[in-house]
């Protein structure tokens, strides 16, 4: 449920952007969407921080074994893709973009798949054929296709979202807001800077304070609250199926555009709409279930004491849960349904 939330809001947020776009570059939107984003979780956490009582305060630090992951992740997704997906929309036809943007989830998945030994069957390979499909008839526009120099760029974009999805992955055990929150206060600035020397902070908008407002708050939930759930979505399900669903967000997008935008859908909308949901249907209906043995682990996430977490504390505990601290799974070896999540990425 999480990744189909973190669709919703992000696939919400692009019709939004589209009428931001008409007053504002791509870069200045895309920058304030970032910092919008970055702000207000870092006033939630914050918030969050000063309800928690003093005593049953833990840390929410990332090792640094994991910060070349996290830095990687920022660097791929927050900086490299914004820039490249900007340069490709301003020489790319909008339908022939949106076409090459349902690459990413294919390109997550086959990192993962290949790069990191995630686990996949036929169920869910199926199941992610048939959302892709669904992307593709929804936004096909066979006359706007071609391997222009706008298209390779839209291409390296979603590379580098690819990539950036799996390095957030190996860092997902980490609080999400935290996480969101960074890569918002790192990916802000450097659009905007970028938009900054375009030329694309235009006085009329700059000085809009409603406008921009509107962007920052977009971005808070679009992009701040989505890559919340997007994280916690990759702790549980890992990356490949994570993308799965989170390539739902145009079909979302599209249906709110018209809810915004009345007008009576395409046939191409139903049977995107169609594939989309068998390839949910499939997903769901995985089982994969078998003897493995965890190995030694010791990392900090929130969590409740089920069969992966019976271990003392060495705080004063309530009885909570749940709750976040730092803590050892000893080495099991036992048998039950599972997902590729933070617990169980083990060799098949």
């Amino acid at each position: 449920m999480t990744a189909l939330a973190a669709a919703a809001l992000f696939g919400a947020a692009t019709p939004l952007a589209k009428a931001l776009l008409d007053d504002m570059s791509p870069f200045m939107v895309a920058g304030l969407f970032y910092l919008g984003s970055g702000l207000g979780l870092g006033i939630a956490m914050i918030i969050r921080r000063l309800r928690t009582p003093a005593a049953t305060r833990r840390p929410h630090r990332i090792s640094r074994d994991e910060l070349p992951w996290l830095i990687g992740a920022i660097a791929a997704g927050g900086v490299a893709g914004p820039a490249l997906l900007m340069l490709g929309l301003s020489i790319t036809p909008a339908s022939a973009s949106s076409l090459l943007l349902n690459l990413e989830g294919v390109l997550s998945a086959v990192i993962a798949w290949v790069v990191f030994r995630e686990n996949v069957d036929v169920q869910v390979f199926l199941g992610m054929v048939a959302i892709v499909a669904g992307s593709v008839v929804l936004s096909w526009r066979p006359d706007d296709i071609g391997m222009s120099l706008g298209a390779l760029l839209i291409i390296g974009a979603c590379l580098c979202w690819a990539i950036d999805n799996n390095l957030t992955r190996k860092v997902s055990a980490n609080d999400a807001m935290m996480i969101a929150c960074v890569k918002g206060l790192t990916a802000g600035p450097v659009n905007l800077a970028i938009a900054f020397a375009t030329g694309g902070f235009a006085a009329h908008s700059w000085h809009d304070a409603p406008t921009i407002g509107a962007a920052m708050l977009t971005g808070l939930v679009g992009y701040g609250v989505s890559l919340v759930l997007y994280v916690a979505a990759l702790r549980e399900l890992g990356t490949a199926r994570t993308g799965a669903y989170f390539a739902l967000a145009p079909l979302i997008g599209v249906a709110l555009s018209f809810m915004l935008w009345p007008e009576w859908p395409s046939v191409a909308f139903w049977v995107a709409a169609a594939l989309m949901t068998l390839g949910i249907v499939l997903h769901v209906r995985e089982r994969h279930e078998h003897e493995h043995t965890h190995e030694w682990l010791e990392h900090t996430h929130r969590h409740t004491h089920d069969a992966h977490h019976q271990h003392e504390h060495d705080f004063p505990y309530s009885g909570d849960e749940p709750h976040t601290h730092a803590h050892v799974h000893p080495p099991i070896t036992h048998s039950h349904g599972h997902f590729p999540d933070v617990h169980h990425r083990h060799p098949h």
